[in-house]
């Protein structure tokens, strides 16, 4: 076959890729349709609906709040739980009193939030009482994304302002101000995305609270508290900030409680707190973990006491729960009903949320309490139907157990509940029992709606897979050739491809996928160890000492990060050894920028003296580490120790913005100097523009990184120096570059869950929200192992090109058309993998994050890294020579 042929299918194989995600994705994450407009009260042939025991709401969001955090022996919360006597400076807690849970003025729950566990499809969950799609997930981290907006939907802040009675308020998280643009008259955002500040994010909130407290304009407030969050983003639910951030949380409570029993016009306020999601052991979220999946839920007013003593055996604090089920639980999307009910408004139209039973004894006559229930009951009826057109009101009403459908089955239930309903005799008995009945039905309702796949285009999934299926045969055609003459040294390669594949098709694998790699990498690096040891006589000490040391810094990066699902939150050396040993930390770090400069200072800038270079590099490496330190000492003061701490500390005065401003600045004025220079006259050094563009490209992942992960950049210099003493062939270099590529994004502590998603380097030189930036540097920060070694991948090819004679067209076209086919392998592997299991029950917590990630592997680190960022390194390599 010609190269121009050739060549041609590589180009389509690549365009495709990207073509086939966007229609499966369209086919996969659709949006689900929402019915828009407000709802009204129907006539049920009763009186006026029920009357509302509660005309404000003071809605109070802690982020992350974890439902142990609330209702533990091990919490700070101690007004909300239970009777203490505390004093301290400063503190909330001045005498010893019976508090909220413990003397029946606050109903405890935990309240289970779906996967996504992040806080813009929670919010919605909250608002409208439905189940927010997962493609929410993207549209989380695109802020300015207007089609998440609950502009149009019914929800029910939209129900409170329609009712009138007073202002809407919101002071925090800026995410409900990009949900219900135009619905709050007083407001103060703020983004969510600076995690590194836990502090002055919730005292720009509680410093609209007590003012607002004075007022009785309001019927909503609501506060979104975020330093719990970040506190656990940055060091875990063990961090040492954990309590004291809850004790804070607490007094917020205690403020507003005892306005409420101060003020007449706050005397009828609902006071609700609860968590978006929880979070797990590591502090992120995103995932299905049962710490994610159970934020608190705490409804609080002093009218609570006089429900009856249903609730007076509730033991405060509560027992330990390993699955974080404290008290009661319910689910997120219950509230919606449970306020419009309590708050007396029509429930929002798109709820699949199920009344709360335990408020209904505020209507002491059995007629409300039925209205309220057959309001909901109605209101998730017309959601079931539009749902299932087979759903059938008229039928039989007996034996609903026997039959095997389940929508069938609710038919049948929801036929004797209104045949029930119209001969409901006046006994008190009676209506017990309809009550226990439709409470039931409102449940299995909501598991049907809960369990149901999503609205999947099945032919855009389809067609997504068959056009990824046709990118992966064009890269196989491609290099055919070139792996029928390497067919022995191909198997391994093909190998890795087809078991990567089938492991596609099993949720365990998928969520420890990193043993996967660090496994098939050991087993392939000690495999080239032995063939090159076997086929070398010169310098056979050098090549036996290059293999164990390679072997050994692969496996001290496997323990650096614990990572996917069983082991996250292990012991590692990166949490648990770092925080014991900071003064080795930054010596680490000092090395690994040393190691950087000492490599620019020798190659860079040729033309000019040696002692200027290194100055030049001298002072563009200070101010990286300088940026460093200033941060950590903002995102994690507790990592800082001995000289990095004096050096954090002496230089406070020039923001973290223009730091990194400065340092990305230098870094691209360095590269277009180095570009540049390298097409004028011949220098007295030698000249080595590659190199110099490398270590350049890792000066710029090194900022982008976590300071407790900067000596992992160092062991993957150390593996990439150790590989070029290696004779290695074309196919193994790049089934090397492949495996490390992938190991090392594990390495960084990152897994297949959303929740390991890095947010801590995003707003590095940005001082607002901007998509495209802060989803570059997003990428950057989480891929930059990868990153690392496709940059890592051209030096080496380069050096096997010199040592083999082979054209640069034809080292470049074989690496990138094997990395092709495995991208294209794996993507086509994951398409119809969640195309068979889109009814399983794994599909959203484990199979859809896949998709994402895959989704990220191949647009941005195969097309973004190794094709344009690598082509292009490699293009320009060619022409500087």
């Amino acid at each position: 076959m010609a190269s121009g042929i050739r060549n041609s299918l590589l180009v389509g194989a690549n365009v495709l890729i990207p073509i086939a995600i966007l229609i499966f994705a369209r086919g996969f994450f659709p949006y689900k349709p929402f019915l828009a407009g407000l709802a009204q009260y129907e006539s049920l042939g009763y009186a006026s609906p029920p009357g509302a025991p509660f005309d404000k709401v003071i809605f109070m969001v802690v982020d992350a709040l974890r439902s142990d955090f609330v209702f533990s022996n091990n919490s700070g919360f101690l007004f909300t739980q239970r009777s203490i006597a505390y004093r301290s400076p400063g503190s909330y807690y001045t005498d010893s009193f019976r508090s909220l849970i413990s003397n029946r003025a606050a109903l405890p729950f935990t309240a289970h939030a779906t996967s996504p566990t992040i806080t813009m499809p929670r919010i919605k969950a909250i608002t409208t009482g439905s189940i927010p799609s997962f493609l929410d997930v993207i549209l989380n981290f695109a802020e300015s994304d207007t089609s998440s907006s609950l502009a149009t939907q019914d929800t029910w802040l939209a129900q409170m302002k329609a009712k009138g009675g007073g202002k809407m308020v919101m002071y925090g998280d800026d995410t409900w101000l990009k949900l219900f643009p135009e619905t709050f008259d007083r407001a103060d955002g703020t983004s969510s995305f600076f995690v590194s500040d836990f502090t002055e994010v919730d005292n720009n909130v509680t410093r609209h609270v007590p003012g607002e407290l004075m007022n009785d304009d309001w019927n909503t407030m609501v506060l979104h508290y975020l330093g719990l969050d970040h506190i656990g983003h940055k060091a875990g639910p063990r961090s040492p900030n954990m309590i004291p951030k809850q004790r804070e949380m607490d007094g917020i409570v205690r403020l507003i409680y005892e306005n409420m029993g101060k003020k007449d016009f706050l005397s009828s306020t609902l006071l609700v707190l609860c968590g978006d999601h929880g979070m797990n052991d590591a502090g992120n979220h995103g995932g299905s973990a049962p710490g994610e999946t159970s934020p608190a839920l705490v409804f609080i007013s002093p009218k609570f006491k006089d429900l009856g003593r249903e609730r007076q055996g509730l033991e405060v604090p509560a027992p330990f729960e390993e699955e974080f089920q404290y008290y009661k639980t319910v689910e997120q999307s219950d509230i919606a009903p449970t306020l419009g009910a309590l708050l007396g408004f029509p429930i929002p139209r798109n709820n699949l949320g199920a009344f709360i039973d335990d408020f209904l004894p505020f209507w002491p006559e059995s007629i409300d309490r039925i209205q309220i229930l057959l309001r909901n009951a109605r209101q998730i009826l017309r959601v079931v139907t539009a749902t299932f057109p087979s759903f059938e009101n008229d039928g039989p009403s007996q034996n609903c157990q026997r039959l095997s459908n389940a929508v069938d089955d609710l038919a049948c239930q929801w036929r004797s509940i209104t045949q029930s309903l119209a001969g409901l005799k006046t006994n008190e008995q009676d209506h017990n029992a309809w009550i226990a009945d439709v409470t039931r039905w409102l449940k299995e309702a909501q598991e049907l709606m809960s369990g149901t796949a999503s609205n999947y285009d099945i032919k855009k999934l389809i067609t997504g897979q068959v056009i990824a299926a046709l990118a992966l045969v064009m890269a196989v055609v491609t290099a055919g050739p070139f792996i029928v003459n390497y067919l022995k040294a191909s198997i391994p390669f093909i190998a890795i491809c087809l078991s990567y594949g089938v492991m596609m098709f099993a949720s365990s694998y998928v969520e420890e996928e990193q043993h996967f790699w660090y496994w098939t990498t050991t087993g392939w690096l000690f495999l080239l160890s032995v063939k090159n040891i076997r086929r070398q006589s010169r310098e056979l000490w050098v090549l036996t000492i290059s293999s164990i040391l390679i072997i050994v810094a692969t496996r001290i990066a496997r323990r650096w990060n614990q990572t996917g699902q069983k082991f996250a939150g292990d012991p590692d050396i990166a949490r648990t050894f770092f925080s014991q040993h900071r003064l080795t930390l930054w010596t680490l770090v000092g090395a690994t920028y040393l190691w950087n400069l000492q490599s620019l200072a020798k190659r860079g800038f040729p033309h000019f003296p040696q002692v200027v270079a290194g100055g030049i590099f001298t002072l563009l490496t200070t101010a990286a580490i300088t940026f460093k330190l200033a941060f950590t000492n903002e995102d994690s003061p507790e990592l800082l120790a001995g000289l990095a701490k004096t050096m954090a500390d002496s230089d406070t005065e020039i923001p973290l913005v223009l730091r990194a401003r400065l340092v990305f600045i230098g870094i691209a004025c360095c590269l277009l100097y180095t570009i540049l220079s390298s097409f004028g006259p011949p220098s007295k050094r030698p000249n080595v523009p590659m190199r110099t563009i490398h270590d350049l490209i890792v000066l710029v992942l090194i900022t982008q990184t976590r300071a407790t992960n900067i000596p992992l950049i160092l062991i993957f210099e150390l593996q990439s120096s150790l590989l070029s003493t290696l004779n290695l062939s074309l196919i193994e270099l790049t089934t090397t570059t492949l495996l490390l590529q992938q190991s090392s994004f594990f390495a960084l502590g990152n897994s297949n869950a959303i929740s390991s998603i890095d947010l801590s380097s995003a707003y590095n030189g940005v001082d607002s929200y901007n998509v495209f930036a802060v989803g570059v540097l997003i990428f950057v920060s989480n891929w930059a192992g990868p990153l690392y070694f496709a940059s890592a991948a051209n030096l080496l090819l380069r050096t096997y090109r010199k040592r083999d004679h082979v054209t640069r067209k034809a080292v470049w076209t074989h690496h990138i058309t094997l990395l092709t086919i495995f991208v294209s392998s794996s993507l086509t592997a994951t398409m119809v993998a969640c195309t068979l299991l889109r009814t399983h029950l794994f599909i959203w917590t484990v199979f859809s994050p896949k998709f994402l990630y895959t989704m990220a592997w191949s647009a941005g680190m195969h097309l973004g890294g190794n094709v344009l960022v690598g082509g292009g390194l490699w293009f320009l390599g060619s022409l500087l020579g």
